[in-house]
């Protein structure tokens, strides 16, 4: 085996352990104990060493496989629960389907809430009345794909004060994509209040819940606040007091019990099991624990110094998370009406259901014969998701809290270690990017309202780091590290195509590079791995018969703001002396959006102006650099190109350029511009260098870095 593939073995080592966390978590992994346990083992695995020994490897897998039996024999029966939205009209299925005096109930309570008077005339652009009703009793979830319901799935546990924690995946179909608002029925309420991060998001949508008590929960206790309805011997269903608890009797087990929230935050049930059922969840929950330490007692090495860093970072990215929106931490929070989100969970949730359906030339279709928005690919991962982790968006949450790592590769690529870890934790908990560059903060909070730019973005950085290498001894030639790298980069265009240029600058000064020394192993790699980025092209050909490379709202006059024409028609302008040709006018307020950055401020014009010519000078005249970063400095470069020609007003589109031109303009700043500093202004630098906060803070870093060495 050659050096290179004997190095590459680790790595993949390090996944299969994880592969073998997931079987003992199980599927879906959508909650958040659960989830929390995964992500700690994970940390642990890659911070440490794999062994590979045959007799480890058969001991982990006995391992999984008696976790897995103790599961199936221990696990407690699960609860049957159905939600939907409660709409009336429509198909009447929910009138067909549900229980007459529940539907009666709710019909009543509807009329109640919302009128006659305050409904949106049905004729009427984003009304709920001509958007799509439910189509049975009982919505789809994708919790059920693997502990199956009659109703929509099977839980293990019910305990819920707040529907955005109950996880209903129905909020966020197209079929609901409202725009109408209060006092007609509306998707959410949105407390904008910062500090407000944990219940940002109020569920408006009128909806139900239906559970039907197990017979092993004889003993226990249902506990409720809001309207609750519970079935009797005969069939028939009766209201129980406005708040209360109840002891599940023997006459109870295989009863219905509805809650109905058709006014908002009113509804608040619990489930509380008998000691038998409650040993049976502790026993479970010990058997998951001991089969992930014992994993790690088996395959993994590791000191433990080298994962508090990284468990330092995870726990500042989630801190930043939380305070912003804390429903992207395992809950499912309703998009907003006309929302790019909404568009792309819903298509991928119908993807999914025909994957199941075994329907998988619709599935592949993905919902557009060509595809119109920006982001082909998020749907498909949006289904993927749905498949792993559930109702819940925790597959999204796991790609952006490994960006900070990606960005703290990228900084350690050219700069010192310390200087890497300074800058890391400025990205992620100092918010300075806001004002420029970018920071954590921008891409979780696109990320938690379903985007794709942030995933996409998160992609590049992945396959730049691949791409470029790791340290500064550049790119191996490796032909499996070629494939990852630009196999990453062929799916951030996929999610979002407006990356493509700095991908092509990108790929193409390495495959200039493979050529010159002779690395074409390398050159096949990239070739084979950047290949999957026609597949959107050949969708559209096969689905739409039309040739269109990546999506159809390219040239979108919104999107495509500035085309060549129209700085041609200002360049006339000004030659003929027109200043005050409105195509002038244009070109001057993009060029303001544009350097007006993430922070989308004209007081930081002058910053970003700075930094633009820092890069220009790097990429045109910094020979003293490492070349890979002057190719950084180039695909940034690219990208306020592209800029200059699509919609500058629309921050999150160019995260992406200003992110790589804070990289190249701190390398910068390191080789230069400190020694500069210091020649014009020593005693500035002297203070500067005496600080005490400045020696405390470089003291800290240098304590981490010997804890990451």
């Amino acid at each position: 085996m050659a050096a290179s593939s004997r190095a590459a073995v680790p790595g993949w080592r390090k996944f299969a352990v994880l592969f073998l966390g997931i079987a003992v978590v199980g599927l879906p992994i959508n909650h958040l104990g659960g989830y929390v346990l995964l992500a700690i083992f994970a940390v642990v695995v890659f911070s440490g060493e794999v062994s590979g020994r045959p007799r480890a490897w058969l001991t982990a897998l006995a391992i999984v496989a008696i976790v897995a039996i103790g599961q199936l024999l221990l696990a407690p029966p699960r609860i049957e629960e159905g939600h939907n939205v409660f709409l009336p009209g429509g198909s009447g299925a929910l009138e067909r389907d549900l229980p007459p005096d529940v539907y009666r109930f709710m019909a009543n309570e509807f009329d109640a809430v919302y009128p006659p008077a305050v409904r949106c005339a049905a004729a009427s652009a984003g009304c709920w009345q001509n958007q799509g009703f439910p189509d049975k009793a009982f919505a789809f979830s994708a919790d059920g794909i693997w502990h199956k319901s009659a109703a929509s799935r099977g839980v293990a546990a019910l305990d819920f004060s707040d529907p955005v924690w109950l996880r209903l995946g129905f909020v966020n179909e197209l079929r609901y994509n409202w725009l109408t608002t209060k006092p007609d029925v509306h998707r959410a309420d949105r407390d904008r209040r910062f500090w407000m991060g944990l219940h940002r998001w109020h569920l408006a949508m009128p909806w139900f819940e239906m559970l039907r008590l197990p017979a092993a929960y004889v003993g226990g206790k249902l506990c409720w606040r809001g309207d609750v309805l519970f079935e009797n011997a005969g069939g028939t269903f009766a209201a129980l007091p406005a708040s209360g608890c109840r002891a599940i009797e023997a006459t109870d087990g295989g009863r219905r019990v509805f809650g109905v929230a058709i006014k908002p935050d009113t509804l608040a049930m619990s489930l509380e099991p008998p000691w038998s059922v409650r040993l049976r969840h502790l026993a479970t929950t010990a058997l998951l624990l001991a089969g992930l330490i014992g994993l790690l007692a088996v395959l993994a090495r590791v000191r433990v110094p080298r994962i508090i860093p990284p468990l330092l970072l995870i726990g500042l990215s989630v801190i930043v998370i939380a305070v912003d929106d804390a429903s992207f931490l395992g809950g499912v929070r309703p998009f907003d009406g006309g929302d790019d989100g909404m568009f792309y969970d819903s298509v991928g949730r119908v993807i999914l259901r025909d994957f199941l359906d075994g329907n998988f030339y619709d599935a592949l279709r993905g919902g557009e014969s060509v595809f119109y928005y920006g982001g082909p690919g998020l749907r498909y991962f949006f289904a993927l998701e749905h498949l792993i982790f559930g109702e819940s968006h925790l597959g999204y949450l796991s790609l952006m809290l490994l960006l900070p790592f990606l960005v703290y590769f990228l900084f350690a690529r050219f700069l010192p270690q310390r200087w890497a870890i300074g800058l890391t934790a400025v990205f992620v908990a100092i918010p300075l990017g806001l004002l420029f560059g970018t920071s954590f903060i921008n891409y979780a909070g696109w990320a938690a309202r379903g985007f794709a730019d942030p995933l996409a973005y998160m992609l590049f950085v992945a396959g730049t780091v691949v791409v470029i290498g790791a340290t500064s001894a550049g790119p191996c030639d490796r032909f499996t590290s070629a494939v990852f790298g630009a196999l990453l980069l062929a799916l951030g265009i996929c999610m979002k195509p407006i990356v493509a240029p700095a991908a092509a600058v990108l790929l193409g000064c390495s495959g200039l590079a493979t050529l010159y020394l002779r690395q074409f192993r390398r050159l096949a790699g990239l070739c084979l791995g950047f290949s999957p980025v026609f597949l959107m092209a050949l969708h559209n050909w096969v689905y739409g018969h039309v040739f269109v490379l990546f999506s159809a709202n390219s040239e979108h006059p919104l999107v495509l703001v500035m085309p060549p024409s129209a700085w041609a028609a200002a360049a006339h302008e000004v030659l003929s002396f027109d200043l005050h040709g409105t195509k002038l006018a244009l070109a001057a307020k993009q060029i303001l959006d544009w350097l007006s950055g993430p922070a989308e401020s004209h007081w930081t014009i002058p910053l970003n102006g700075l930094a633009v010519i820092v890069l220009i000078y790097v990429v045109a005249r910094g020979r003293r650099f490492d070349p890979w970063l002057r190719v950084v400095g180039a695909a940034a470069l690219a990208q306020h190109v592209v800029a200059l020609f699509y919609t500058s007003a629309v921050a999150r589109y160019h995260f992406l350029e200003w992110l790589l031109t804070a990289v190249v303009v701190m390398v910068w700043f390191h080789q230069i511009g400190i020694d500069w500093l210091n020649r014009r202004y020593p005693a500035l630098a002297t203070r500067m260098a005496a600080n005490s906060t400045r020696m405390r803070l470089a003291s800290g870093l240098a304590h981490l870095q010997k804890m990451t060495a």
